[in-house]
């Protein structure tokens, strides 16, 4: 296994991550995976695997919708609390994404909310899309809910205050060496707190020549959560939708 990367950890499984994003909007979240139950005609008795899954928001919601829902994610915090809402058809484990979980396995493997992208190079970030395609049944569906990096890199904000919890967080970002990078920086008790995020701002064309790499076949590729098509220099989100 190759080892964790520190942030992810420290940042994902502290509780000041889930203060400064308590208020993402859970009710779009909700008609995003209704939509994509319909879309795909989801059955109950299709295998669902939450790459990355967090706490599991995601996968508790499909769960309550009677799917069959395994969710993983590299941070046991995360973990410990979305084991809370485990039963017979929701399960959830701690396990590094660049690995297959189950071999074959699933009908469905969705990557939510930017849940990809955290290694500086291709071949790391190519191994998650390997070890999720082979994670999969023969003509099962990958989906990788990703950031539109045209979007994000055209509209950058250098720096915000957020006040949440009476916690002001000051937020900066930027982009270096092909990295968005945001820093958090904030005090609380009387303790001053750093923390950081990094995503690849990984273009339309890298992904697809992942796919390529792994086998995977380009289905759709969305631009919200609205399911409307992808375009490169408006989309919000680049949504790949692939069957193995």
């Amino acid at each position: 296994m190759t080892p964790k990367i520190e942030w992810v950890d420290e940042w994902f499984g502290s509780p000041y991550y889930h203060i400064l994003y308590q208020n993402r909007d859970l009710n779009e979240a909700k008609l995003f995976l209704d939509k994509l139950i319909d879309y795909l005609d989801i059955q109950k008795e299709d295998r669902i695997l939450d790459l990355a899954c967090g706490k599991g928001r995601h996968a508790i919601y499909l769960n309550q919708k009677g799917l069959n829902v395994t969710g993983f994610d590299i941070c046991q915090e995360n973990i410990r609390d979305a084991q809370d809402h485990e039963n017979s058809r929701l399960s959830f484990f701690v396990h590094d994404m660049q690995f297959v979980f189950k071999r074959n396995y699933f009908n469905y493997i969705f990557n939510f909310f930017t849940s990809f992208g955290y290694f500086d190079s291709k071949t790391e970030n190519e191994s998650v899309v390997k070890a999720a395609a082979n994670g999969l049944v023969k003509g099962g569906k990958l989906l990788i809910d990703f950031l539109n990096p045209y979007t994000v890199i055209h509209n950058l904000a250098p720096e915000e205050i957020k006040e949440v919890n009476g916690i002001k967080f000051r937020i900066t970002k930027k982009v270096d060496d092909g990295m968005i990078i945001k820093e958090i920086n904030f005090t609380d008790a009387g303790k001053n707190h750093h923390f950081f995020e990094k995503v690849k701002a990984i273009r339309r064309v890298e992904f697809l020549e992942y796919f390529k790499n792994t086998g995977l076949k380009v289905m759709e590729i969305f631009g919200d959560y609205s399911l409307n098509p992808y375009v490169a220099n408006k989309s919000e989100r680049m949504i790949f939708l692939l069957e193995k």
